[in-house]
């Protein structure tokens, strides 16, 4: 398999430190931990990218950009070439969650039913959790089906800041109905 070629850049967030790797077709990553474990670079590997080299790519100055601006409330949706590689399932579930808007949730089950299985929430689940773009294809904003916050590769704390930082009411109680609707 030929590899691709990869450039990686750590920028400060107020989540703390974000890893960006990009390929000159686009983001392929981006991750809260810097710099990334041996699984997020497996990972790359076995998706046919190389180890990345520290570059100023435009692609990760683009994404670095644009993301100071989403923290500081100047940006409610990214305009970034994505490299997203993963099952065909999950790519789909990705375009889904991109179409959530900023400030809104959607459960696993809607997710699912955009999908076109409204069966298949548990899959949803683990290719949200396989999303390796975070933040920018926003699995953030996928909640349990009674609200209830679920697992952030992130941890849980960085979830609720996101959500917060985007105008969601977090409940203890589970909201009466959802914030997107199914479609």
């Amino acid at each position: 398999m030929v590899e691709t070629r990869a450039y990686a850049l750590t920028v400060s967030s107020p989540l703390g430190e974000l890893w960006l790797c990009v390929t000159e077709r686009g983001l392929c990553r981006v991750t809260c931990a810097a710099p990334p474990g041996e699984t997020v670079l497996r990972r790359l590997a076995r998706r046919g990218i190389a180890s990345p080299q520290a570059s100023g790519h435009a692609f990760l100055e683009r994404t670095a950009t644009q993301l100071r601006e989403y923290f500081a409330g100047e940006r409610r949706y990214f305009t970034l070439p994505l490299d997203l590689r993963g099952t065909a399932f999950q790519r789909a579930v990705w375009a889904v969650l991109l179409t959530i808007p900023y400030g809104a949730t959607a459960t696993y089950g809607e997710v699912a039913r955009m999908v076109g299985n409204s069966r298949a929430a548990r899959a949803v689940g683990q290719a949200v959790g396989a999303n390796p773009v975070a933040i920018i294809v926003p699995c953030h904003r996928v909640l349990g089906h009674n609200g209830a916050l679920t697992g952030y590769g992130g941890g849980l704390e960085r979830k609720v800041a996101l959500l917060q930082l985007e105008g969601v009411l977090l409940r203890e109680r589970p909201p009466e109905k959802s914030v997107v609707s199914s479609q």
